[in-house]
């Protein structure tokens, strides 16, 4: 878990003629390393689809696998793991669900990165960091400061998301963060592997520079 630096989640708004699982697997090859299955609108049964799908996929290339939000899902997949938000199931309620799976939380403070933490998180989103239309109940961004502020005393994996673009990471990376999560950049991309190498390009050379 801990070796994990590009993460893509699926954003099928923005790659309207392009089928999900292609457009994932590009994500793959140009280096992703973590898939999100993240849909607010279909049915369970064209979720339970799409989650076989990327299952498969991620069985294929020997990435993981998270759901968002449906454990029922991620249970019936034998996804590696799920993502809850603040105001979705306790983890200590998803752990009893999941067992020894991956749990990751979103934080938006370092009050509830540090209860994350406490709780027994794997790793934390960190984010919104940048203003995104990804979602429609995306709260107020929380800067490049929060970054900074998880960078310095939180422990376990964190990853960096919300509105990152290749033309604003480094400023993200420059905060602390070494892994980076994208959703429109790559998969509404016109090549998502040279994007997502982009992306590994820069976490890279912030490393060296190091």
């Amino acid at each position: 878990m801990n070796d994990f630096r590009l993460y893509a989640i699926t954003g099928e708004q923005f790659h309207p003629n392009r089928d999900l699982v292609e457009v994932m697997e590009e994500a793959i090859i140009g280096g992703a390393d973590i898939i999100q299955l993240r849909d607010k609108t279909s049915g369970r049964e064209e979720l339970l689809r799409k989650a076989h799908s990327l299952r498969e996929l991620t069985r294929k290339y020997g990435v993981t696998f998270i759901v968002n939000d449906h454990i029922d899902i991620a249970l019936e997949v034998d996804a590696d793991g799920i993502h809850l938000g603040q105001n979705d199931l306790t983890l200590e309620e998803a752990r009893k669900l999941v067992g020894d799976k991956i749990i990751g939380i979103s934080t938006h403070a370092i009050e509830e990165a540090r209860l994350a933490q406490e709780q027994g998180a794997d790793y934390i989103g960190v984010g919104p960091v940048f203003r995104t239309a990804t979602k429609a109940d995306v709260v107020d961004p929380v800067s490049v400061s929060y970054v900074r502020e998880v960078a310095a005393e939180i422990g376990i994996p964190f990853v960096a998301i919300g509105g990152i673009k290749l033309n604003n990471v480094d400023e993200v990376i420059a905060a602390g963060a070494t892994r980076i999560c994208a959703v429109s950049e790559i998969v509404g991309s016109s090549d998502v592997s040279g994007t997502c190498r982009a992306f590994l390009a820069k976490l890279t050379n912030k490393g060296e520079a190091e």
